[in-house]
């Protein structure tokens, strides 16, 4: 028969090949397969499309860092000798070419199974049942097969429900082989899988019973067969009942203290209490018990269920803390914190701070001072050495807790004694504890570490970056563009930094970094020392109000007094002032001036280089000139390696430019000659060369000769006779499907592209396009022609690709029309690169030839990126509405897309944002008023979406501290910056209607502001329903927008909302509440009037060199924010009378042994009388055994058990006194009693 399973699958001649020449024990071959793992061994294929992807980018990244290798070897090797290392360098060469085809291979196979992965638009054949229902070992190999293709057939082909019958009426069969049972309860769990909806319809009477007998099973795997198929059968909290009524309860504290060979039984038992957690009220119906059993197996370090055990603690304290607390789970959750050992400790932070955050839920707490625990490693000496991991898990709890305001303003209490003490164990002389505190003030602070920390904590001097003279030069659109951003965006991260550092430097961080610096023998961790203290300077200067910051940026301690000149002390405090400044120094030259956003190091000259380059000049004289071209070597020698590039590049450039010299140069019998033929294409040499990265310099050499060239007439003419253009334009037709010339091999191939440079001269012919004339030169050999055809070309993305992304279109040319026939008739990926290239001059960012940019200089392009909003794929769309976004932080740009009157009604809520861009202009207010778009969105937000965006506000906010800084990527083309970038304020309504005198009249006319106001006024400090918290948080946010903008500032003295808001900011109960207040009085302070009410207030606001404010608001006294005490001093008593009766019921007993053993019972729970108890009970065990097999007595215990805290290993000893089968004995007796009251009633 032929075999028809998908690829990557087993058929069942395969498995039942397999299974005859294993050699594994059943019950572990069975428990590998139903836990689900990966059914492939070593050398086998991969058993999903996921994995195999992944398998295919981790194979694409290795062979990216061998590239990477390969490419700096070949980097070092062009530096030295070309005779002693040329063998070696050919070597390299071909070891970068096989990397590149593998790279070229692995992308393509990558392709093909992200292509592979789409969903089928056929059903999928019934053969993939077999696959997720992969039995353990059966006799005979016939009998195996005949089974499998009985279920497979009768999975697929019949109903549901049939299907369902049937495997209940074969679950009932006694006697079986455990392999049965595990097979049909596999197929009910790939049956329920498929029709979700058919666990709403179970048969509970039948159904429970086949579960409970497996649950009752002897076999290990069964009964975790059992598990599962339960834990697929849960529905909704009524199923959770049933379910309940089987005696789940016992059962799963039953399987939590077995011992580690039942580990798939365990498992599915964990698995199957976490599934009570993702249904609606779910964990209403946990029970103490079984809480109390996760418990223990949290609190024991070496279980390999501790992890999942104390994460489920952690979901289950937000969900239902007094639960947690009466199964005494908050001291397991917090030893876990200060012991380092959970691997993810932000999940138990999360755990905490969620009932930190609302009074009701601290009062669990004792005194707030559990927090403190995981600064305990720090702070222990003996603990620092040989525990990295530990304390690396601790500072990642600490961090956690620091970027919350719950966590931040809990540490922040008592004068920041945490905070005090972390920052104290910088003391201790153990490196690794010091390197990690520092790191963790690095992550906290949110800096990163410029480009060049790492080569500076080497050891590398700082005088080699961003020397005065080269450093790059700031366009005045730059600048301008910048200062609007600054106006425009709240980063509300930055402003949490501010509280954070504020509360850092209260608690004398600055002194001890200068403490660190001083004592400190390690060099790398000296200067990390120094770079967190210079950018902990520079950050206070920038956040802090003058009131903080004045203080430490003196650095009293380094300056020596007059009787300390000369001494040995004096010269090491000198030496750190020197330091910090020329860090300082090297920080401003190499960042930029919004929130340190950094200038890539590859864009700062080296000062050797720059000293060179000022050598040649236009103004070099004859002989200077005729001596470099000589210098140079390409007079002396044919072969290019030999040839000085770098004099070359700076030749081109400098003197060339003067049109003496480029006279002399062609006059040259070989110089010019010899150098505009090292790039003709038929001349087999640039185009030729391997595609790497130090080879990229014959590119940007090539592109310098090309500009020279067209600068004069001179040069004009020799590129006009010079073979160059012909053959590059030859080439470019061989690739043209309509110019009628071929080639076997063309240049432009794909496979020459990847692998050579002949991808280069596209970026030849784009600095042609940078003037005229070179377009000129372009029509002249048909080249834009040629462009018109291969822009059409629907299989070559990567030629289409490069045309596109090397043309400089600031010239209004053909080059414009070919890429407006790219955006509009392209393919999706075509569209979406030539949508982002647009970005450049949309925005405004680009310095047109004129070297002056007039106000529609962009209106071409901005037109361009209106029409994309009309293309059918809707990520072309939203990259024209992120581009729009930027090009209308320009009042010019806006305007001019308001005149052109855009329809985004098709974009919906993509197109929001843009239209409230328009909104902030009296032009687009009028335009807005008449589509009637105003009024209706201005009810949208009174009536819902101002609650709606506190949600999104704080989303914004968390996805900011769990992604971190945004990485760029690699292909990526000048993105967009995207406006809703983490932890920025999204754009707001209300906001954008004060910025005209328009949108406050009809603010005012609205009363909406009032109502805002007087809703804020209203709330009370204690208040904790959630729906009310919202709308106070939403109407706090319209009110800070409002007052954000100086028109709408006058409305804040009006309503008299500061005081209010200030209020909350100091008293609010629930502690997110005062965060909101805050960032919400940065928004205020913005405008003068915001500024002076706060003052009034006791808050301090940052303002620039130029008094303007930043919207960086603290409070005088960082104390006022802080709680004065937190939990409850005296102990809660969190179990009910019920709970006391029925444990007092169950310890007291009149017959005298009993009494004894459930006095024992107690006991064991005590640590200091546990082994004499535990051989008590040992002892009664074997005289009087009658007593363990009573059922009565077991239910007993089972209340001791759960009203007592016990450790694993007793609860263990004490349920293993007891006979196996009486759970078996309780679930048959209570039927026996139901079938006896049902008869005794029909009697």
């Amino acid at each position: 028969m032929t075999s028809t399973n998908p690829p990557g699958s087993f058929n069942a001649d395969l498995k039942s090949a397999m299974q005859s020449g294993r050699t594994t024990p059943q019950s572990e071959l069975a428990s590998v397969q139903f836990s689900r793992l990966p059914p492939y061994k070593d050398g086998d294929v991969l058993a999903t499309s996921e994995k195999r992807q992944a398998a295919v980018r981790d194979k694409i990244a290795k062979e990216m860092k061998i590239k990477l290798g390969t490419e700096n070897m070949l980097e070092a090797l062009l530096s030295k000798n070309n005779k002693q290392t040329k063998e070696q360098r050919q070597r390299v060469e071909m070891e970068l070419g096989t990397s590149n085809r593998k790279l070229a291979e692995l992308k393509q196979e990558l392709d093909q199974e992200i292509m592979r992965a789409q969903p089928p638009t056929t059903p999928p054949s019934k053969r993939m049942s077999s696959y997720f229902r992969g039995s353990p070992l059966r006799t005979p190999p016939s009998l195996a097969q005949t089974q499998e293709n009985t279920l497979t057939e009768s999975v697929d082909s019949e109903s549901p429900t049939v299907v369902l019958t049937e495997t209940l009426q074969q679950l009932e069969a006694d006697g079986m082989q455990p392999d049965y049972y595990i097979e049909r309860a596999n197929t009910l769990v790939e049956l329920l899988k498929r029709n979700p909806t058919l666990k709403y319809d179970l048969a509970w009477s039948v159904f429970s019973l086949r579960v409970q007998l497996m649950l009752l099973s002897e076999s290990s795997d069964v009964v975790a067969a059992g598990y599962r198929l339960t834990r697929h059968a849960i529905a909704d909290r009524k199923s959770l009942q049933t379910i309940r009524e089987l005696h789940t309860d016992e059962l799963v504290i039953l399987s939590l203290v077995k011992r580690e060979k039942a580990v798939l039984e365990r498992e599915q038992a964990v698995k199957f209490v976490r599934a009570f957690l993702d249904v609606k009220d779910g964990v209403l119906e946990l029970s103490r018990a079984v809480v109390r059993s996760l418990v223990a197996v949290a609190e024991t370090p070496d279980d390999r269920l501790k992890d999942i055990c104390l994460l489920t603690l952690a979901e289950l304290l937000t969900k239902h803390t007094e639960l947690v607390v009466s199964a005494n789970g908050i001291s397991t959750l917090t030893e876990a914190l200060a012991d380092g050992s959970f691997p993810a400790p932000e999940g138990l932070v999360a755990g905490f701070l969620q009932i930190l955050d609302h009074p009701l839920q601290r009062r669990f707490l004792h005194t707030g001072r559990e927090f403190e625990a995981m600064f305990a490693p720090f702070t222990d000496p003996l603990l620092l050495s040989g525990h990295e991991e530990r304390l690396k898990t601790c500072a990642q709890a600490i961090s956690a807790m620091l970027k919350t305001w719950p966590g931040f303003l809990l540490l922040s209490m008592n004068g920041a004694a945490p905070l005090r003490s972390l920052i104290d164990s910088l003391v201790y002389p153990i490196p690794q504890s010091r390197d990690l505190v520092l790191e963790l003030f690095f992550d906290i602070l949110r800096i990163k570490p410029p480009s060049w920390s790492s080569s500076f904590l080497a050891g590398r001097r700082l005088t080699t970056y961003g020397r005065v003279n080269t450093a790059p030069i700031e366009q005045p659109s730059q600048r301008q563009i910048a200062e609007f951003n600054a106006e425009g965006k709240f980063d509300l991260t930055y402003h949490f930094s501010a509280f954070v550092l504020a509360a850092l430097v209260k608690a004398d961080l600055v002194h001890a970094l200068v403490q660190l610096i001083r004592i400190e023998e390690d060099l790398m961790l000296k200067r990390k020392a120094a770079l967190l203290l210079t950018e902990v300077l520079k950050l206070a200067h920038h956040t802090l109000p003058e009131s903080i910051s004045a203080n430490i940026q003196v650095l009293g301690d380094l300056v020596p007094s007059l009787q300390d000149y000369g001494s040995e002390n004096c010269a090491t405090n000198m030496t750190l002032i020197y330091q910090i400044e020329s860090i300082n120094r090297t920080l401003n030259r190499t960042t930029g001036p919004l929130y340190g956003k950094g200038v890539r190091e590859d864009e700062l000259a080296v000062a050797p280089q720059a000293i060179e380059r000022s050598r040649y000049t236009a103004l070099m004289d004859s002989d200077q000139f005729r001596q470099a071209m000589t210098d140079s070597q390409i007079t002396s020698h044919s072969q290019y390696v030999k040839w000085k590039w770098d004099l070359i590049h700076n030749l081109v450039e400098g003197p060339l430019t003067n049109p003496k010299r480029l006279e002399d140069a062609i006059r040259s019998p070989k110089f010019l000659k010899r150098l505009v033929g090292f790039y003709r294409p038929f001349k087999y040499r640039f185009s030729i060369i391997r595609n790497t990265r130090p080879n990229q310099r014959y590119v940007r050499t090539g592109c310098a000769l090309m500009k020279t060239l067209t600068q004069t007439s001179l040069g004009l003419e020799y590129l006009t006779e010079n073979k160059l253009l012909r053959q590059i334009a030859e080439c470019l037709a061989q690739v043209s499907p309509h110019s009628g010339i071929t080639s076997a091999s063309p240049l432009f191939d794909r496979q020459h592209m990847a692998e050579t440079l002949s991808g280069g001269y596209f970026a030849l012919i784009g600095a042609l396009s940078q003037s005229s004339e070179g377009l000129r030169m372009m029509e002249r050999w048909h080249i834009m022609d040629i462009f018109y055809h291969l822009v059409k070309l629907r299989d070559r993305d990567d030629l289409v690709k490069a045309l596109l992304g090397n043309m400089d279109y600031t010239l209004d040319s053909h080059l414009r029309v070919i890429l407006s026939k790219a955006l509009t008739s392209g393919v999706k990926d075509i569209r979406i690169f030539a949508t982002r290239l647009l970005r450049r001059y949309a925005v405004g960012r680009v310095q047109y030839s004129s070297g002056l940019q007039d106000r529609s200089s962009s209106h071409w392009a901005l037109r361009l990126v209106l029409t994309q909003l009309y293309d059918p794929d809707i990520g072309v769309c939203e990259i024209a509405v992120k581009i729009l976004e930027e090009a209308c932080n320009q009042r010019s740009h806006l305007e001019y897309v308001v005149k052109c009157r855009p329809s985004l009604d098709h974009l919906g809520e993509l197109g929001a944002p843009l239209l409230l861009r328009f909104l902030s202009t009296s032009v687009g207010y009028r335009y807005l008023s008449g589509l009637d778009y105003i009024t209706q969105e201005m009810d949208d937000w009174f009536l819902g979406r101002n609650d709606a965006y506190v949600a999104l506000v704080e989303a914004s906010i968390l996805r900011a501290y769990l992604e971190g800084a945004p990485h760029k990527t690699h292909f990526s083309v000048d993105p967009a910056l995207d406006p809703n970038e983490p932890g920025v304020a999204p754009p707001h309504f209300y906001r954008e209607l004060a910025r005209t005198q328009e949108g406050c009249k009809l603010l005012r006319q609205s009363g909406h502001f009032y109502e805002f106001a007087s809703t804020i006024r209203d709330f009370r400090l204690d208040e904790e329903d959630p729906e009310c918290l919202t709308k106070v948080k939403g109407c706090m946010w319209a009110v800070g927008n409002i007052g954000s903008m100086d028109l709408g500032a006058p409305f804040l003295e009006e309503g008299d909302v500061v005081t209010a808001i200030v209020r909350i900011a100091e008293g609010a109960q629930v502690l997110s509440m005062r965060g909101t207040a805050c960032f919400v009085l940065g928004l205020i302070s913005r405008t003068l009037h915001g500024f002076e009410m706060l003052a009034e207030s006791g808050w301090d606001t940052t303002v620039d060199h130029r008094g303007r404010s930043l919207g960086l608001c603290l409070p005088r006294n960082l104390e006022v924010l802080c709680l004065k005490s937190v939990g409850s001093n005296v102990p809660l008593n969190v179990s009910t009378p019920e709970e006391d009766a029925k444990y007092k019921a169950a310890v007291t007993d009149d017959d005298t042994i009993r009494a004894k053993i459930l006095k024992h019972i107690v006991e064991m729970g005590n640590s200091v009388m546990y082994k004499k108890a535990a051989g008590d009970l040992h002892t009664l065990r074997v005289k009087q055994p009658t007593y363990f097999a009573e059922t009565e007595m077991f239910k007993r215990t089972l209340v001791i058990l759960e009203s007592h805290h016990y450790r694993l290993q007793a609860r263990h000893y004490i349920l293993n006194l007891f006979n196996k089968g009486l759970m078996r004995r309780i679930i048959l007796d209570e039927e026996m009693e139901e079938n006896d009251t049902t008869g005794s009633d029909t009697g």
